[in-house]
């Protein structure tokens, strides 16, 4: 009779159990942990996606302001952006925000 021992093959190589890749105790926790950082990579997917389509319309307004004889950045709107990020997540939000923006000005 064969014992699972939680060890994942895949293809040719073999994997640490579960609850070593996890960092859990139980099987239980390692399967939770699992699923878990798969939904993670999924919402990490559709971020980086967002966060590519943000930029590319960034590049659009950018542009636009440009082509008009303005500016590639507008300070007041990226005070706004700033704001809005730290006031819905805090003093990390405000870093997450300037990430943002350096990522949507393109090459200044």
């Amino acid at each position: 009779m064969a014992v699972d021992t939680g060890t994942v093959t895949t293809s040719d190589r073999v994997t640490a159990p579960a609850t070593e890749r996890t960092g859990a105790r139980t099987d239980e926790a390692a399967a939770l942990i699992g699923g878990a950082r798969e939904r993670i990579d999924a919402l990490d997917d559709r971020i980086l996606g967002l966060v590519q389509e943000r930029m590319a319309v960034s590049a659009v307004i950018q542009d636009a302001r440009i082509a008009s004889g303005g500016r590639r950045v507008n300070l007041s709107r990226e005070m706004e952006i700033l704001g809005r990020y730290r006031d819905a997540l805090g003093k990390p939000g405000t870093a997450l925000a300037m990430t943002l923006l350096e990522l949507c000005r393109g090459h200044v």
